[in-house]
């Protein structure tokens, strides 16, 4: 096992990545014998953050000029954001009760530059572009800091022990835990800037780990599974998270053995849909899914609909944020 091959096939991760995003967030009846697995889906998030770690270190490793790096960051990130934003929360602020996420048009402003609503109510609607654009904008202080002290790398163990006083110790819990989901994903992301190098190094692991892998995944999914199917609602939801840490950095490791066995067509066909997952992201919950869910189709047919749907919608969006935006900034 090769930690280089996470960069070897870091779109076809990310394209399975957003494939777990999207059959998690059809909705399925707790009846269904595969209820508990397709929550676990979930994990496809810490698999995008972990993956995005490991790219912002090779990006801050060629060119360490902080302007440059946030200007790649915001010419990826903010055309298709604002975009979708604007598709969502105009509507939203003129039809829904109230301003619905956007009470004043101050709010309807912010929500669209930044996605405040999430870090202000916890709309979870596009809940991870605003939290990657707070990583992003922390990510090269970061990376500078274990430069120059490498025992800082011990800072994901800072933030599990922060998720433990924002569920329990009451000032942190009133003050910032409405965005629990934001700070039990910040120790995957940190993580994947500390592999960075390891990936870049093109460090072996050795063949014993093999089994220590499989060994973790199959009990960090065994019991995401368990608290899904018979323990939801009955413990606070970063338990759950913190499992997510070893389920999804063993499964990128396992899907990477995997594909090193793949035909080539797959392949292509993963690293097309994590080419536009940004895009698929923002678009296949409420441009797509929310307009089909209404009419009962079935968990299969809701999900080819809304993959396919929201896969060609995805790619004209990020045609157009590349034929028309982009050129015309250049």
């Amino acid at each position: 096992m090769n930690y280089a091959l996470l960069s070897k096939y870091r779109g076809e991760l990310m394209g399975a990545a957003m494939l777990f995003v999207i059959l998690f967030h059809i909705g399925m009846p707790k009846t269904n014998l595969f209820y508990s697995l397709h929550k676990c889906g979930n994990v496809g998030v810490d698999m995008f953050l972990f993956l995005s770690g490991i790219g912002l270190w090779f990006s801050w490793s060629k060119s360490q000029l902080l302007g440059q790096f946030y200007r790649r960051r915001l010419l990826r990130l903010y055309p298709a954001w604002l975009i979708m934003a604007m598709l969502f929360y105009i509507p939203n602020y003129l039809y829904a009760p109230h301003g619905g996420y956007s009470p004043n048009i101050y709010h309807l402003i912010a929500n669209i530059a930044v996605g405040w609503s999430f870090w202000r109510v916890d709309d979870l609607t596009f809940w991870f572009v605003p939290a990657i654009m707070a990583l992003y904008l922390c990510a090269p202080f970061y990376m500078q800091l274990i430069r120059k002290y490498p025992s800082c790398r011990w800072m994901p163990v800072v933030f599990l022990v922060w998720m433990v006083m924002v569920q329990y110790m009451p000032f942190v819990h009133s003050s910032v835990g409405h965005v629990e989901i934001f700070w039990s994903r910040v120790p995957i992301f940190l993580l994947g800037i500390n592999c960075g190098q390891w990936v870049m190094d093109g460090k072996r692991m050795e063949p014993q780990a093999l089994w220590l892998t499989l060994l973790l995944f199959v009990m960090s999914l065994a019991m995401c599974m368990e608290l899904e199917q018979h323990w939801r609602g009955h413990f606070p939801l970063f338990i759950e998270r913190l499992v997510y840490i070893p389920l999804s950095a063993t499964a990128m490791l396992l899907l990477c053995e995997l594909f090193e066995h793949t035909p080539s067509l797959i392949l292509r066909g993963l690293a097309f849909v994590g080419g536009v997952s940004l895009e698929l992201y923002l678009i296949h919950v409420e441009f797509v899914y929310r307009k089909i869910s209404p009419y009962h189709l079935g968990y299969i047919v809701n999900f080819l609909i809304t993959f396919s749907a929201g896969l060609v919608l995805a790619w004209l969006l990020s045609k157009f944020v590349e034929k028309v935006i982009l050129r015309k900034i250049k």
